[in-house]
């Protein structure tokens, strides 16, 4: 059974794109690459070959990842998003009760989760903590690096 992933119609085009890049251009190089190392003669002990056909196998993998990602993929409109507690897509912002600071999280599918830009994953500890919490509630938050306390200021769309 397999998990139905929310993201933004922006996230559903770059996993589309990224798809298509492998599937294309890079299926091409590894293909060449096998080729190459083939040339080279005796495969039992060209290590070329095999790391190539390792390659191979990597890729293959990332692609069918990606396809289960876009099968299990279902775009969510900002406008249909509730502000009354978290849920994907929302943006939030808390303040951590321990350092005093205030951060904006949006919380996103892990495909689209990229930290540098405030996005993070609703299956990291940080997004399975706030999701279902209202505005101006008090959260403790099992984190790899301790336990956080954060307040939710508050929930936009």
């Amino acid at each position: 059974m397999s998990n139905i992933h929310y993201m933004t119609q922006e996230g559903l085009d770059k996993l589309k794109e990224e798809l298509n890049l492998l599937k294309t251009k890079g299926r091409k190089e590894i293909s060449q690459e096998i080729a190459e190392a083939r040339a080279k003669g005796d495969l039992a002990e060209n290590a070329e070959y095999h790391a190539a056909k390792e390659a191979q196998g990597h890729l293959e993998a990332k692609i069918a990842q990606l396809n289960d990602a876009l099968s299990n993929a279902r775009v969510l409109e900002k406008s249909a998003i509730k502000t009354s507690s978290v849920v994907v897509l929302s943006t939030v912002e808390v303040k951590n009760l321990q350092t005093s600071k205030t951060v904006k999280y949006t919380l996103v599918s892990e495909q689209e989760a990229d930290l540098k830009s405030g996005k993070i994953s609703v299956t990291s500890p940080i997004g399975k903590g706030l999701l279902g919490k209202g505005k101006g509630e008090k959260v403790d938050i099992k984190t790899p690096g301790g336990v956080m306390k954060f307040e939710i200021l508050s929930i936009k769309r």
